[in-house]
């Protein structure tokens, strides 16, 4: 079984579009996106600077809007699609499309509408996120709660993201147990927590109508690790995990449970590889970050290297 892995918030990079508009047919895919989102993603994908994309208005949409041209691509450079899919945080709207969810357009338009609505839910309060790396999660947890944060992405064991008001961040890198470092990421709040309740409404809203297939292939959620096998409850996971944790360590646990024999990430890729190389050791994986990689992702596949 081999899985595709979408990215999230963070993996962007300026100029990072340019070789996948090589492609046939992209520029006319990034088009029809950009109308869908509201976004002008080729500008952004190409000639943005570095802050511009962090913009969650911006990086949301790009994010997904790169993975699902490299899912694209590589299916058709395999001649197959992926055994499974599954996406951490917005790239579960991709992994949503990658399935048979939802339809490439209508992931771009709630992607849109997320993006939108989770920018303004931080806008209403100062808030960030930081990396906690290493250490003893139970003490680590313990300092969390003490400094009222939330663990909002619990991505491999001895990485946590902690979420929060920015002066309990602070204090969090100040009282950091021994050997435990802190990173404060660079977003614009404390997503995955009770901080974008409003966003849930919105994005809860724009979701009424849409219609949601059940998956084609295997699709695990990022809310628990589960396997979601009815579209509408996928549909209602998206705008649910808006607010809730990723939990990314139960994802790649499903993973081993069903006994993967690969794990492609798409673009923009090398996250998720990274934390698959901790994660899922010795399962071959690829990083699909450009065109140029697609060789590889589509021999692991068909199972040249599995």
């Amino acid at each position: 079984m081999i899985v595709v892995a979408c990215p999230g918030q963070g993996s962007q990079t300026p100029g990072f579009l340019a070789p996948w508009l090589e492609l046939e047919g992209v520029p006319e895919q990034l088009a029809a996106y950009s109308d869908a989102a509201q976004v002008d993603l080729v500008a952004h994908g190409t000639t943005s600077d570095a802050d511009t994309i962090r913009d969650t208005r911006i990086a949301q949409p790009l994010i997904v809007a790169a993975s699902l041209i490299a899912a694209q691509a590589l299916t058709a450079r395999a001649d197959r699609c992926a055994d499974g899919v599954a996406g951490h945080s917005v790239g579960e709207l991709a992994a949503l499309a990658e399935a048979g969810v939802l339809t490439a357009v209508d992931a771009m338009r709630l992607v849109g509408i997320r993006g939108r609505a989770m920018a303004d839910a931080a806008n209403q309060t100062p808030t960030g996120m930081s990396a906690v790396l290493r250490g003893d999660a139970d003490e680590v947890l313990a300092l969390l709660a003490e400094l009222d944060l939330t663990p909002a992405n619990y991505n491999v064991a001895g990485q946590i993201v902690a979420a929060g008001a920015l002066d309990g961040l602070t204090q969090l890198a100040e009282r950091a147990p021994r050997g435990v470092r802190v990173m404060p990421l660079q977003v614009a709040g404390a997503f995955h927590t009770s901080y974008m309740a409003s966003a849930v409404g919105t994005l809860r809203t724009a979701v009424d109508g849409v219609a949601a297939a059940d998956p084609s292939i295997t699709l695990w959620s990022n809310r628990d690790g589960a396997v979601v096998t009815d579209g509408q409850d996928a549909l209602d996971r998206i705008v649910s995990q808006v607010s809730s944790p990723v939990r990314w360590d139960l994802c790649m646990d499903a993973f081993t449970a069903a006994g993967i024999t690969g794990f492609i990430e798409v673009a923009p890729a090398g996250a998720l590889v990274g934390l698959a190389k901790r994660g899922l050791d010795g399962i071959p994986n690829v990083a699909v970050k450009s065109p140029e990689d697609l060789d590889a992702a589509a021999a692991l596949l068909n199972g040249a290297a599995a």
